[in-house]
């Protein structure tokens, strides 16, 4: 008859095979979380499970899976970070388990409705930061052991890896749509001008905050737009679009870039908190002659003209949008553009590279650059800087003035 100890060792074996098997490597995304959500409640004889994941922007949880619990996913209970049980786990980051559930002790009314007694939740982790929480609860009193705990992290591991993969999968989706519906499928035809524009996502991230935009004002003038919202994947695509829409308003209220620049900068600290942004915003006369510039952070364009080596234009710099709610007044600067004349408006992925300092990109781009066909030298510039796997997103505006 073998000893208690062996007897406990391979119980430990048979529970943890449950949860590793083979098989589950044929699943994916949902249909694995499914599987392990129900394995973890027989290894663990508990009555529900739950998958909460963190939502950084909104700093909520929000109940992704849940089996004897579904009801939290039909109401999409959000937990605020913090807040609760699931809260506390997401903020610290530990383990907690609760031997005697009260109203007090959770967030979601639910819990107590549907008679959970005890509960043991974890942190699920992505990349070293909390991504999440996985919790189990019975419907009778339990004092759950450090053995409960490692399974279930070992259960969070698994489950983690599969739903973030799922979620990065479908932000990525969603930020790739929303930033292709905004970027201008076709820039419009200008007389006098021609206009050419790239965007390049960054190899890591596929898609974030850059972009660029070219729209007819009133009086025939011209608006041109580059910006850099910080930050990656679907938060910064959809700041983006906020801001994208907010400028093009603005823009129909003043003919000054700064007075643009200084109303959307107000729009960020009051709507969008903790962005970050940088933008070139320019104003094209009726005649075409002279651009109207003004810069909030943002590198200040390259301009070719004949006869001249290209060069970014030198005019102020003003704060980034979102940096501080008081700072000098933004300035706006005007900029002759002779025939044949050639701007190139960009963000940093452009120019930016981890071995050097950023003078070195602007110089090694404005040696690229010479007077002529705005579409040529868009070509020429993402042959000649071998971004062919760029680090950063890049959005590119060339805007040549015709002879």
């Amino acid at each position: 008859m073998p000893a208690p100890e062996d007897v406990d060792v391979e119980q430990r074996l048979r529970r943890l095979r449950a949860l590793t098997d083979s098989g589950l490597s044929r699943l994916r995304g949902t249909e694995l979380t499914d599987v392990l959500l129900e394995r973890v409640r027989t290894v663990l004889g508990a009555d529900t499970a739950v998958v909460l994941l963190l939502d950084p922007h909104a700093r909520q949880l929000a109940v992704t899976a849940a089996k004897g619990l579904e009801e939290e996913v039909r109401r999409r209970i959000r937990i605020p970070l913090g807040a609760g049980f699931a809260g506390r786990i997401a903020s610290t980051g530990v383990p907690v388990t609760i031997a005697e559930v009260t109203a007090a002790d959770v967030a979601s009314p639910i819990l107590i409705d549907a008679g959970v007694r005890s509960l043991l939740g974890v942190p699920m982790f992505a990349d070293g930061e909390v991504a999440g929480v996985l919790h189990v609860g019975t419907r009778t009193p339990r004092r759950f052991t450090a053995e409960d705990v490692e399974l279930l992290e070992l259960c969070a591991d698994r489950i983690g890896t599969a739903t973030v993969a799922v979620s990065r999968g479908l932000d990525h989706t969603a930020a790739l749509a929303l930033q292709r519906s905004l970027l201008p499928t076709r820039l419009p035809d200008v007389a006098g001008l021609e206009l050419a524009a790239r965007y390049v996502p960054g190899h890591d991230a596929g898609v974030g905050g850059d972009w660029y935009d070219v729209f007819p004002l009133p009086g025939d003038r011209l608006g041109l737009v580059i910006g850099d919202v910080s930050g990656h994947g679907l938060a910064a695509a959809v700041v983006m679009g906020r801001l994208r829409s907010a400028l093009r308003a603005y823009a129909l209220t003043s003919a000054d870039p700064a007075a643009v620049l200084t109303h959307l900068d107000h729009k960020v600290h009051h709507f969008e908190a903790g962005s970050l942004t940088t933008v070139a915003y320019a104003v094209i006369s009726p005649d075409r002659t002279e651009v109207r510039l003004s810069l909030a952070g943002h590198l200040p364009p390259v301009l070719a003209v004949p006869g001249c080596p290209a060069a970014p234009v030198a005019i102020p710099v003003d704060a980034p949008l979102g940096l501080r709610p008081s700072h000098p007044a933004r300035r706006t600067t005007p900029i002759p553009l002779p025939p044949g004349g050639l701007l190139i408006c960009y963000t940093d992925g452009l120019v930016e590279r981890r071995t050097e300092i950023i003078d070195e990109g602007i110089q090694r781009l404005a040696a690229a650059i010479h007077p002529g066909s705005a579409e040529e030298t868009c070509a020429k510039i993402m042959t000649l800087l071998g971004l062919e796997q760029p680090a950063d997103d890049i959005a590119m505006l060339a805007v040549h003035r015709k002879p």
